[in-house]
């Protein structure tokens, strides 16, 4: 794995940012292949998801998290903790931010979470989506985000179309600690197929559906059975809060629900290389964003948060 003439680095890396800043898109970048879920979508991610990038002379074991937001229910909280947790383990501190836009209220209070942090790890800040900043408001935007966290060190880069992503993550290895590989070099995830085909079905629900709406569905695989090598069978529940947003999601005479197996489906026979047969179904289970114990049925940590 690693050349002997050669330190070998090795790590975790905190993933944070507020929701929408392109997390999940540059953690799919830097790994060369999708392991996230994306989607135009403020709060696509959920849970922690680790993505792990080896090479000769290095391991970076990412730690995606939920954007760190101001919650309104319960499942925020959840989601926050989870950043939140991650922010204490890492070994560095990859906050990502959108340079398209000036800091918001919620990347002031990452950056000053992220300042009283004790002890203090690296802190990389990305500066994402620089390729939709005009020139004239780049340097300006920038120097409001170096302002947060004057002791950070900058990268400027695009998860959409890849620049200056190889150099974030040289920049990365050469800050983590030498020290020996956590993982086999195969592994890119810690989510299993299982795992990544329940995020691409509610990354298509984000894709398909509008405005408050998919935020309010939860995912539930009931059946992931392979037929053969090449086929597999997959029962999924979409759960809402409300009947209003069942019609919704099932859409006139099916058409929406459709449209999200067909996307989903595409997303994970790309993922499996081979066929897959995918039944979706929705139910109501009444204001389980606010509810510990659908939270834990839903795989969002114990009852007790």
């Amino acid at each position: 794995m690693s050349d002997s003439s050669q330190p070998f680095h090795s790590g975790f890396v905190a993933v944070v940012g507020r929701p929408n800043v392109g997390k999940s898109t540059l953690l799919n970048a830097m790994l060369g292949q999708k392991v996230a879920a994306v989607s135009p979508k403020p709060q696509t991610t959920r849970k922690q998801q680790l993505g792990i990038l080896t090479r000769s002379d290095a391991q970076i074991v990412f730690v995606d998290t939920p954007g760190l937001h101001i919650p309104h229910h319960k499942l925020g909280d959840f989601m926050n903790k989870a950043a939140e947790y991650a922010l204490l383990d890492g070994d560095l501190v990859l906050w990502v931010v959108d340079l398209s836009s000036p800091p918001t209220q919620e990347d002031n209070l990452i950056g000053e979470r992220i300042a009283k942090l004790n002890p203090k790890p690296p802190v990389i800040v990305a500066l994402n989506k620089a390729d939709m900043v005009f020139s004239e408001q780049l340097e300006k935007f920038r120097a409001s985000y170096e302002n947060l966290l004057p002791t950070g060190k900058f990268a400027l880069i695009s998860a959409t179309n890849g620049s200056g992503v190889a150099e974030l993550v040289n920049q990365i290895v050469a800050i983590l600690p030498e020290g020996e590989a956590f993982y086999d070099e195969e592994t890119v995830t810690d989510y299993f197929e299982r795992d990544i085909a329940l995020e691409l079905i509610r990354e298509a629900v984000l894709l398909n559906l509008e405005d408050e709406v998919p935020h309010a569905v939860a995912v539930r695989l009931d059946e992931y059975k392979d037929r053969g090598d090449d086929k597999a069978y997959i029962l999924a529940t979409l759960f809402v809060e409300r009947e209003s947003q069942k019609g919704i999601v099932i859409g006139k005479q099916g058409i929406k629900i459709r449209e999200i197996g067909v996307t989903a489906r595409k997303e994970i026979e790309a993922l499996t290389d081979r066929e897959v047969f995918l039944e979706l179904r929705v139910k109501v289970h009444k204001n389980w964003r606010n509810n510990p114990e659908a939270l834990h049925l839903f795989g969002f940590g114990g009852k007790e948060e």
